[in-house]
């Protein structure tokens, strides 16, 4: 299909773009990389009267070294996330994560930003943010606030980010030395996962010290595994210590039953993927 008849705006600054965004209000939607909003145009599902293009911005692109955080412009595509030496040892997770998400051309073209705002649960990013405890730095009129993972996420497709606002960069606090695994459930390749887990693990000798886990696909937003979390840490990196806590993978959580499955069916996959991630970010 061919989409709605709508005029466009590429504006250079995060100023001018907010501009637009007050001018236009609710007849306008942000395009951050297309890799989400194009189709949705395309099958006329929305059909904004304006177009506000970010890939002019260039202060949105780029990924810099802040002391105790690695920090990611919202217009950076996931193919320059993903091969970026200060993402690969501070943040190995992101790195792994973006390697199953999509194919080479959406990789170029999407953006790490974009994929984060559009918050589809399903999403391959949401779980590992949120893992390591990303920072959103928002842009409105009022100026720039920042919001935690934790509260960023909200429901289904909905974030923080105000109407009039404009997600500016991603600051991911360094965990470096970190081991880090992404398994991903799908039918055939390049697809959203039917279900994901990122895990992310700090060892002491043969000791999981600590351990973040995240999934996608396990209700309307990303989750953090903290039952999960809790009662690996201290242990072993053994089978039966990881086999033990993955048993509580399902814990608070509410997975979308569909073509690819039921809830019950995804409860079983997560405890499995779980084992996996948190065995392989170990080094088991």
């Amino acid at each position: 299909m061919i989409p709605a008849a709508f005029d466009y705006v590429a504006p250079s600054s995060v100023e001018e773009a907010l501009a637009a965004l007050a001018q236009y209000g609710d007849e306008a939607k942000i395009i951050a990389g297309g890799q989400s909003l194009l189709p949705v145009l395309r099958m006329r599902l929305n059909a904004p009267e304006w177009i506000i293009d970010l890939r002019k911005i260039e202060s949105l692109r780029g990924i810099r070294d802040d002391g105790d955080a690695i920090v990611i412009g919202a217009m950076t595509p996931h193919s320059v996330v993903g091969s970026d030496p200060l993402v690969q040892e501070h943040a190995a997770l992101i790195s792994k994560a973006v390697g199953h998400l999509a194919d080479a051309q959406i990789r170029h073209r999407g953006t790490f930003g974009g994929a984060l705002a559009h918050a589809d649960p399903a999403g391959d990013l949401g779980a590992p943010v949120l893992c390591l405890g990303a920072e959103f730095v928002i842009a409105g009129s009022g100026g720039t606030r920042t919001v935690a993972a934790d509260d960023f996420f909200i429901d289904l497709f909905e974030t923080a980010i105000g109407d009039d606002e404009i997600l500016t960069e991603v600051r991911i606090p360094k965990h470096t030395g970190w081991g880090a695994h992404y398994e991903k459930m799908v039918r055939v390749a390049h697809q959203w996962p039917i279900v994901s887990v990122a895990a992310t693990v700090r060892m002491d000798g043969g000791t999981i010290a600590e351990a973040r886990v995240g999934f996608a696909n396990m209700g309307s937003t990303a989750l953090r595994a903290r039952g999960v979390e809790e009662a690996i840490a201290g242990q072993p990196a053994s089978e039966d210590a990881v086999r033990t806590a993955a048993a509580r993978a399902a814990e608070g959580t509410n997975p979308p039953s569909d073509l690819n499955g039921d809830a019950e069916y995804k409860n079983h996959v997560v405890g499995v993927l779980t084992r996996r991630a948190l065995l392989a970010a170990a080094g088991s």
